[in-house]
């Protein structure tokens, strides 16, 4: 029975971070699946003030992979970023007649989730003999017909019915 190798994860989570939620997920989810450098450049080229504190939650990762298991950053791919809801804190705006509107401050919760990618051995292929090599005749297609401007297929010149001289004179 052989033993099944289960990839090592590795894991930061920035807490608090004063900022909403909903803005820091669209950004969460440009780098699921990616590697880690591929990552690290989708964030720097994105526009969005999350993907700045994206990316120090995925240097904390990478460091904690390179420090505490020694994965190189490399082998390293984004298993999963999500942003979860912080506690929001409510203050009070004066507005008009004596009114008050309500504005919530929202936090939020970054984590990410990295995994060592698996290292795949390649396989043994045996060298096969010289006839088995050989590549497979292509399979002929026919020729295109021609068409018109109008779209319709010409009739080429050898299927035309001959014209009778005699009718002519």
């Amino acid at each position: 029975m052989s033993a099944v190798e289960t990839p090592r994860e590795v894991r930061a989570q920035a807490k608090y971070v004063r900022m909403s939620p909903r803005k820091a997920r669209l950004v969460a989810q440009h780098i699921r699946g990616r590697s880690v450098p591929e990552a690290r450049a989708v964030l720097r080229f994105t526009a969005r003030e999350a993907a700045d504190e994206i990316e120090k939650v995925l240097q904390s990762a990478v460091s904690n992979a390179e420090a505490n298991h020694g994965i190189a950053e490399d082998r390293l791919y984004v298993k999963a970023t999500y942003v979860d809801g912080g506690p929001v804190m409510k203050r009070w705006r004066a507005r008009a007649r004596g009114r008050v509107a309500r504005i919530r401050k929202r936090t939020c919760h970054i984590t990410v989730t990295l995994v060592e990618a698996p290292v795949v051995a390649a396989p043994v292929v045996e060298a096969a003999a010289p006839a088995e090599v050989a590549e497979a005749p292509k399979p002929k297609r026919a020729a295109a017909k021609k068409t018109t401007a109008s779209g319709s297929k010409k009739k080429s010149a050898s299927k035309r019915p001959a014209k009778k001289k005699e009718a002519a004179k």
